[in-house]
């Protein structure tokens, strides 16, 4: 089992940056994750090549990888979407209701980004050849659809693993660096210099 390394730039005032851009060329990611107030908080604004749509995500993370907050901001100031967890798999939004339907999941996977790989990447303690799988909160940014999805890792390799959705039967191969950060998702999302 290889563990992945601390982000050293995260406690510096510009953090640790990563940029992606979709496999088409069609949008771009740039991703800011900083160590603040004892946990992570990543922010990362996403925007086709237009320049037009614009999505900004907001996570809040415990120094263990494991999702504390959410937010979804797409063309207002307040958020359009704010999901919390209370760490043991109960989800509610901003307004205090409780999302029952989302109860047991641990991660979100927010469509738009590589990032929301890195969760469960960072945090499975996984051996070479094992898998894992995990019920995850879906989120479609665009219709802010909102549901949980089961996925499974498999690690193949130091810097390599299988996501799958068990539900779609998707599969891809994801290269990821030193930090856990995927580096190729093929045919959806490439690292930037």
């Amino acid at each position: 089992m290889t563990s992945y390394s601390p982000f050293p730039s995260a406690h510096e005032p510009t953090g640790h940056v990563a940029r992606w851009a979709t496999w088409a060329g069609d949008g771009e990611e740039t991703t800011t994750i900083l160590w603040e107030n004892e946990g992570f908080t990543v922010s990362g604004q996403v925007s086709d090549a237009t320049d037009r749509e614009h999505i900004h995500y907001v996570l809040r993370i415990s120094p263990t990888w494991q999702v504390r907050q959410f937010l979804l901001f797409r063309d207002l100031e307040e958020p359009d979407l704010w999901l919390a967890t209370d760490g043991s798999g109960r989800w509610g939004e901003m307004n205090g209701a409780h999302r029952t339907e989302l109860d047991g999941c641990y991660d979100i996977d927010l469509a738009c980004t590589p990032f929301t790989n890195t969760l469960p990447i960072r945090r499975l303690p996984l051996l070479e050849g094992h898998s894992a799988e995990l019920p995850v909160v879906y989120v479609n940014p665009e219709t802010l659809e909102v549901r949980p999805m089961v996925q499974r890792y498999t690690r193949l390799g130091s810097h390599r693993w299988r996501y799958e959705s068990v539900e779609s039967g998707f599969t891809a191969e994801l290269e990821v660096d030193e930090f856990g950060l995927v580096i190729d998702y093929p045919t959806l999302f490439r690292r930037l210099p």
